[in-house]
């Protein structure tokens, strides 16, 4: 008796857009987030570097410090301060005030990232949605969006870390995401990040996924300085994030936001052609 198996295979279009918020819409650089662990930690006398402070970048903030603590350099010198080891209760202090200095200090680095307001326009034009998620939690979120709004980008749905029970690398925030916009199926949906854990967030979602190797946490630093550092700089920058990036499982990987347009168009005819992510 023969035996037979279908394959049922989403053809496209492109339905939806998600973008990481810090270092993919706006900061560039994602220099917000990286100062304010500094500073929490050095208020209990703990030092940490710029390296280490983004080093888990991408992850949900209170998740973010525990993962600092979880550095055995960082733990030491934890240790060294205090005369103990760390507990939860640290990470929760620690987290308790760091919520009121990135609150307040997220309207300084608001910007949008060159480009984000033409794609936004864009992506609407083509009958695209737009979302948004982020490691920051809701309060932190609203600050960045009163911005962004402000500036031209519009996303239809926005979820933050403290809207699901798990963030990034779990899906939850991009499935909450596609399900707000009234996907059908997210094989027609692109994750845009400039993190690791934001593409395998979009990865575990079974979305197609954008790397950014130069607007956010992988090189980290501002649009000025970027712009004013000569060639040879900026490609050794961008060969080492985007091999990273790569690694991380990006089925595509360019500088910014501003350079994602020729990305979807390749993906939709992939799509087209029954390929999936």
């Amino acid at each position: 008796m023969a035996r037979f198996s279908y394959e049922r295979v989403f053809l496209g279009p492109v339905e939806a857009v998600i973008f990481d918020m810090a270092g993919t819409v706006l900061d560039f650089g994602s220099i917000a987030p990286a100062g304010v662990f500094i500073e929490v930690f050095k208020r209990r006398q703990v030092e940490i570097s710029v390296t280490e402070a983004r080093g888990p970048m991408g992850a949900e903030k209170r998740r973010h410090i525990e993962m600092l603590l979880e550095m055995p350099a960082v733990a030491e010198r934890f240790t060294q301060a205090h005369g103990r080891d760390w507990t939860q209760q640290d990470v929760d202090e620690l987290y308790a005030d760091f919520i009121p200095l990135q609150v307040n200090s997220l309207p300084n680095f608001s910007t949008l990232i060159p480009g984000a307001d033409e794609i936004a326009q864009e992506l609407t034009a083509r009958g695209i949605k737009i979302g948004v998620n982020s490691g920051y939690n809701r309060e932190m979120l609203e600050v960045c969006l009163a911005a962004v709004r402000q500036q031209g980008f519009n996303p239809q749905s926005a979820v933050a870390a403290s809207d699901v029970p798990r963030a990034r690398p779990s899906p939850a925030m991009s499935l909450k995401n596609a399900i707000e916009l009234g996907i059908e199926n997210v094989a027609g949906c692109v994750k845009v990040d400039d993190t690791v854990p934001g593409i395998d967030e979009g990865l575990n979602a079974g979305m197609w996924t954008i790397g950014l190797a130069i607007s956010g946490n992988e090189v980290g630093v501002d649009h000025a300085t970027w712009t004013a550092m000569d060639a040879d700089t900026q490609a050794k920058h961008r060969a080492r994030a985007e091999d990273k990036m790569r690694k991380a499982g990006a089925h595509y990987v360019v500088d910014s936001i501003a350079d994602i347009l020729p990305v979807l168009e390749d993906i939709e005819a992939r799509l087209a052609d029954g390929d999936h992510p």
